[in-house]
């Protein structure tokens, strides 16, 4: 099938490649033409496990190709991915005008039937405004544009291992035919008979996804109604952290046991510096904004959005206690990305800590392996390290703002050693208290409280 993909970010990349790896001849186009120019030169914008072996493969045996021409996408594909960016407006809406500028150009440049599929997230009734405008641009009264709604569940750092062995996939439609094309576009995956390329095939065991078939609605519905769901269970997490540090709990045993209830599930409950990244905060705007404009309370997303906004204050809180000053203090950051195994980001809290820090007068080192280049666009003067050592060096405090396992594995005996103060203070709760103490640093995490884990180093 001739599938055209607009739209060449993390979403756009990580479909457009995946669908080439199902045997789909894809073209992929951005209107960002040094994106496409990287691409077309074998490299990739963005850091995504197994991400490059698929594109290398898949553009070497011809299914998948790059262009900056997104006419050429509109003219030629069969089925159309629209993967371009909403992102939030000052007021928290999505903004939807690259979804109704796509959409103009398509029914400009079609010259035959089109299925348009929205894999953007994007409101409810979003799909009812595309078929109007879609009809009201088209050059030629003879196409047919049929219209569907198929959001993403990728989450970064796995996100192809997400693609080709989802748990559900979601499928907005009007008509059968719109289902069975689709049906046959997913089929690869449908019927698990491939191995996925991801960490040298090491893979998530086959599972046999869910096929949801719903309204266009419904399924956009879905998408916001799920990632505020998650945001919730986070900020519910660390609501809860606040009060195990106050009462001498541990707030990993608490979730824990919370999490063994199947009505609940252990997933996102996980304190640390709150939720980040270009997807949870914004889709939380942007429904809460849906809500609003159709007189719905949504004030329990908005409890959530505010908790999470009070985790930085929380952590510099907790980090001027320990420093009384930090003006003039030289305090390492280990992590930059919104998570780990990405280089992303955007909406990331490392990036409201170093504004925060900066203000007052913080000396800062930062370290993250994959996102320093992109955070040296928002900071240009920001004390980016080769690694994690020479981050910690002389360092009057570290702070880890990432997960990532390469911090798990660190030298830190060596890292004691060379700080001016050894004082961690862990954002993620990436680290044992009890080993930490027993190296002899002074620690401090989420939800931990100072006496657990006196009485957990006592017991090492």
């Amino acid at each position: 099938m001739r599938i055209s993909v607009i739209g060449a970010g993390y979403v756009g990349l990580v479909t457009g490649a995946c669908l080439a790896e199902l045997g789909h001849k894809v073209l992929c186009t951005d209107n960002d033409s040094q994106k496409i120019d990287v691409l077309n030169t074998g490299k990739l914008p963005i850091f995504e496990p197994g991400l490059d072996r698929i594109v290398a493969q898949n553009t070497r045996n011809g299914l998948l190709s790059f262009s900056a021409d997104p006419a050429q996408a509109a003219a030629e594909g069969d089925v159309i991915f629209i993967c371009v960016g909403t992102p939030p407006l000052p007021n928290g809406d999505a903004d939807l005008s690259s979804i109704d500028r796509v959409a103009q150009m398509i029914a400009a440049e079609s010259t035959s039937d089109k299925l348009v599929v929205e894999k953007s997230t994007v409101p409810a009734q979003t799909g009812q405004q595309l078929k109007r405008v879609l009809e009201i641009y088209s050059r030629s009264g003879g196409n047919r544009f049929r219209v569907a709604s198929n959001p993403e569940f990728l989450r970064e750092g796995t996100a192809v291992a997400d693609f080709l062995h989802p748990e559900r996939i979601v499928v907005g439609v009007d008509d059968e035919s719109s289902e069975r094309q689709l049906r046959e576009i997913y089929a690869p995956v449908l019927e698990q008979k491939f191995q996925c390329p991801v960490h040298n095939g090491d893979c998530p065991a086959s599972r046999q996804p869910a096929w949801l078939v719903t309204t266009i609605n419904s399924a956009e519905l879905i998408k916001h109604a799920s990632n505020s769901f998650l945001a919730v269970k986070i900020s519910y997490a660390n609501m809860v952290s606040d009060l195990a540090e106050k009462l001498g709990a541990n707030i990993e045993e608490v979730m824990n046991g919370v999490g063994l209830d199947p009505r609940i599930g252990p997933h996102f409950l996980k304190p640390g510096l709150g939720f980040g990244g270009f997807c949870l905060p914004k889709d939380l705007q942007a429904f809460v904004r849906l809500a609003e404009r159709h007189g719905v309370d949504f004030s329990m997303l908005r409890e959530a959005e505010r908790i999470n906004h009070q985790r930085i204050d929380r952590f510099v809180e907790k980090l001027r206690r320990a420093l009384w000053v930090l003006k003039g203090k030289r305090i390492a950051l280990l992590g930059l990305a919104f998570k780990a195994n990405t280089d992303d980001i955007r909406f990331a809290p490392a990036i409201e800590l170093i504004q925060r820090l900066q203000q007052e007068g913080a000396q800062l080192a930062a370290y993250d392996p994959q996102a320093m280049d992109k955070i040296r666009t928002r900071f240009p003067d920001l004390n980016c390290l080769p690694d994690a050592y020479q981050a910690a060096r002389d360092a009057h405090a570290l702070l880890i703002v990432t997960e990532w396992d390469e911090f798990r594995n660190l030298d830190w005996k060596r890292i004691q050693k060379s700080m001016a103060r050894p004082l961690i203070l862990d954002g993620r709760n990436l680290l044992s208290p009890d080993s930490m103490i027993a190296l002899g640093f002074e620690y401090e995490s989420v939800g931990r409280s100072k006496a657990t884990q006196a009485v957990s180093g006592a017991l090492a």
